[in-house]
């Protein structure tokens, strides 16, 4: 459990604030702290809805968005191993709303507008998109081991053209916003045959904005091209993604097909098996890391709404008290670019925390200036005193708390044995090869590494340093890797290497420049029989050499 306790006071922080876990600690900050700055300037009007206690208490989410017949929904399905209430999948446009994918001890489906009313739900300022959207919602609620960790949102395919984002019925992107601010990952599916991006989808991306930390790629049906299309297809999506995603950091692409059907081009399995365990890796840490992205989600809101309340007094300082109102207020509008760049100089603010400009003039219009408050110093004091103390003491305590407990991982479905037995990754290959036979895998290839062995004229069996040295940095490795092949060739640790050592040292090069990675401490199977414990396994490779 996490605990925010000064023992020095009794049990209780100096503002006499007791918190047993770090969400109740972030929950009471943002009430306490954060709330009465957003109220103050109507900050739940243009920017987000006010933070409900399920906010805070509600498991990781997983936001998936793509075109239609990307597998969106195959791919929950790949990874829950079953089929979910309110399921449909086609290669036409099936998934027509919202699914939220949550556990449930009892297999069901929840409507949009029960659901909005749900104290427990994490979704209930969604009522404010109308019943365009919420006919368009649902739960699907079901017991299954992988929603025990984290939750899956499904949303609609997106289409091409302008009909379809009228015919919606509600702001589609305003959803997508809603839910990006909210979710702790956000996974844009592409098909190898659809990297088209549509001008919908477009909107959908840039509804991320601020949101890039959380943005992941899978390219999915990777199977379906061979390699030289895959490398075009590759490049031709990263193109795509650097006109919509201002961002100079390269966004991180999954390659692979995902879903429980044959590979149709095999040839890239083995990047496939990586790029899907890295993914894995991915969703499994998010558990783990969930109170520290509430927290740093909180930080972004703050500072969000700090520059917000300066906004909103400066324009209310430059309203004149009785005439000219209405044209002061167009004047102020349209050089609201200007009033940013003054507000940056003033409160050393930096450029990206502020809000768009072009939705901040046209949320603008239809509020009265006059009636906007003035600056609060305590308020503004009292988020930055949050920020500098409250935070940082409980970002500090929330390492310390995870250290004293077991890692939480998502578990159950395709991430269950992912990495176990003869079928996880790497299983059989590079250092793991040869773990499960009997015989000292080196000696296979030892032959011919014994004719170097004997060139390089050892002395009374062994070969220096020196001399080993030279045939070593034929392999153009850099010194680094060679030292360490050497440390873990050197069993006996006497600075000189014997025909199984030096065998051993040739083997680990091998390994090296396949593309595997060295282990830090050598493996028993490794373990070259002379200078093993194990007297049998001595007599069997003898027997062998016989």
């Amino acid at each position: 459990m996490f605990t925010w306790v000064n023992k020095e006071q009794g049990g209780r922080n100096k503002d006499g604030d007791m918190f047993q876990t770090v969400t109740e600690g972030l929950q009471s900050l943002y009430t306490k702290k954060l709330l009465p700055l957003e109220e103050a300037y109507f900050f739940h009007d243009f920017h987000s809805p006010a933070l409900e206690e399920a906010d805070f208490q509600s498991k990781p989410m997983v936001l998936l968005v793509g075109q239609y017949s990307t597998g969106k929904t195959t791919f929950i399905r790949y990874l829950l191993e079953q089929d979910f209430p309110g399921m449909r999948i086609g290669p036409e446009p099936t998934t027509d709303g919202f699914i939220a994918v949550m556990y449930g001890e009892n297999e069901g489906v929840v409507p949009g507008n029960a659901l909005v009313v749900d104290p427990k739900k994490p979704f209930r300022k969604l009522n404010a998109f109308g019943n365009a959207f919420l006919n368009r919602f649902i739960c699907s609620q079901m017991p299954n081991q992988v929603l025990q960790s984290i939750s899956i949102i499904d949303t609609p395919g997106i289409l091409s053209g302008e009909k379809q984002r009228i015919s919606r019925g509600y702001d589609f992107s305003e959803v997508l916003r809603w839910f990006g601010e909210r979710v702790d990952r956000i996974i844009l599916l592409f098909d190898a045959h659809k990297l088209d991006i549509s001008d919908e989808f477009s909107e959908a991306i840039k509804a991320f904005r601020g949101q890039d930390d959380k943005i992941r790629v899978v390219l999915n049906k990777a199977d379906q091209v061979d390699t030289q299309q895959l490398m075009r297809v590759y490049g031709a999506l990263m193109w795509s993604l650097g006109k919509v995603i201002n961002t100079p950091e390269v966004v991180r692409v999954y390659l692979g097909s995902f879903w429980a059907k044959p590979l149709q081009n095999t040839d890239n399995r083995r990047l496939f098996e990586a790029e899907a365990q890295d993914l894995f890796r991915d969703i499994q840490a998010l558990p783990r890391n969930a109170a520290l992205r509430k927290l740093n989600d909180l930080i972004k809101r703050a500072r969000l709404a700090k520059v917000h309340a300066y906004i909103i007094s400066y324009l209310k300082k430059e309203m004149p008290s009785l005439f000219g109102k209405e044209k002061k207020k167009e004047e102020l509008i349209t050089h609201l670019p200007e009033i940013y760049q003054i507000l940056q100089r003033e409160h050393h603010i930096s450029p990206g925390d502020f809000p768009n400009v072009n939705k901040m003039q046209e949320q603008l219009l239809h509020y009265d200036f006059s009636k906007f408050p003035s600056l609060k110093i305590k308020l503004i004091e009292s988020v930055d005193k949050m920020l500098s103390n409250k935070i940082s003491g409980l970002m500090t305590l929330i390492r310390e708390e995870e250290g004293k407990m077991p890692p939480q991982m998502v578990t159950g479905g395709a991430f269950e044995g992912s990495q176990d037995g003869p079928f996880g990754h790497g299983y059989g290959e590079g250092i793991s090869a040869g773990a499960d036979t009997e015989d000292w895998i080196v000696s296979r290839d030892k032959p011919r590494y014994d004719e170097i062995f004997y060139t390089l004229m050892p002395i009374n069996g062994k070969l220096t340093g020196v001399n080993a040295k030279k045939e070593m940095m034929n392999s153009r490795l850099p010194n680094t890797v060679l030292g360490k092949i050497w440390k873990l060739a050197d069993c006996d640790k006497d600075g000189m290497l014997d025909d199984e050592e030096f065998a051993l040292a040739q083997h680990l090069i091998k390994i090296k420049l396949e593309g595997f990675e060295l282990p830090s401490e050598l493996p028993p199977h490794l373990v070259p029989p002379a200078h093993r414990k194990n007297p049998t396994a001595d007599i069997l490779y003898n027997h062998q050499e016989d």
